[in-house]
């Protein structure tokens, strides 16, 4: 199965949503969500809990149909359009939904058959090395850690090279080391061309990962931008002179060194 052609101008966003309400019963979980994300960029929609993020990452993958507004992926709209859409994206969810009784391999050679993909065995190999498990890839996935089973879940997403990748909160519950290997799992993702919008409630992640914020509150969009741009919005700290001291962050990579130079579990 082949991604299907964007039908606009390379310059049209890759996601592009306006005034996107959806409601469950009285309960309005979206009040007019406007947002573009470009191209091959990181898109980092921050909120916390209950704030609107899985329902509208739900309507852009055509899981959930919205009451109102319009939203386009790919350059094709999810309410008409939503065969096209669906072979344009690729959704990870909270949770890594990988087999546990299979190999690594496994899991990835049998994703690429589902979706008729020809040559299942090479395209699995060339993504095990590509995420860091080519020596892990014949081991059961019961065995890999939670930062190993998170980046076989975005490998198996990209069987057959998605443009748009959505990532629902994919470092919840992961311990540190996990969340730094999906960090930078991440962004090999937007060098290589894809556009991939992220939810998530930590501000750190999207500080690190993200080309451009939103914050989603209520079912609102306060603000969006750049990190610069959002840092901006507030009146500038008073400059003191302060012994720098190593930061949690600097302590635990020199103990146990960064995902990507050090050997991964």
């Amino acid at each position: 199965m082949s991604t299907p052609p964007v039908t606009d101008r390379a310059d049209h966003p890759a996601i592009r949503v306006r005034g996107l309400e959806k409601s469950f019963k009285d309960l309005k979980v979206l009040r007019g969500v406007d947002v573009d994300v470009a191209r091959g960029s990181i898109f980092a929609l921050l909120g916390s809990n209950g704030a609107g993020k899985t329902t509208l990452v739900r309507i852009l993958s055509t899981l959930l149909k919205a009451d109102g507004g319009r939203a386009e992926v790919n350059g094709f709209d999810v309410a008409s359009r939503g065969a096209e859409v669906r072979e344009s994206i690729s959704l990870t969810g909270q949770f890594a939904a990988v087999d546990e009784i299979l190999t690594g391999r496994e899991n990835l050679t049998m994703v690429a058959r589902l979706r008729h993909l020809k040559d299942a065995g090479a395209i699995a190999d060339r993504l095990l090395r590509r995420f860091s498990l080519t020596e892990a890839g014949a081991r059961r996935v019961a065995t890999y850690s939670g930062g190993m089973r998170r980046r076989l879940d975005i490998a198996m997403s990209l069987v057959g090279d998605p443009p748009v990748v959505f990532l629902d909160e994919p470092t919840t519950g992961l311990d540190p080391e996990a969340r730094l290997e999906v960090w930078s799992a991440v962004k090999e993702l937007a060098a290589a061309g894809t556009t991939v919008l992220l939810t998530t409630q930590y501000l750190d992640e999207a500080e690190h990962l993200a080309d451009r914020i939103a914050i989603l509150h209520e079912g609102r969009i306060l603000v969006h931008g750049t990190l610069d741009e959002l840092k901006r919005l507030l009146p500038p700290a008073k400059v003191e002179y302060v012994e720098k001291q190593p930061t949690l962050e600097d302590v635990f990579l020199s103990l146990v060194g960064t995902a990507a130079n050090g050997e991964k579990r």
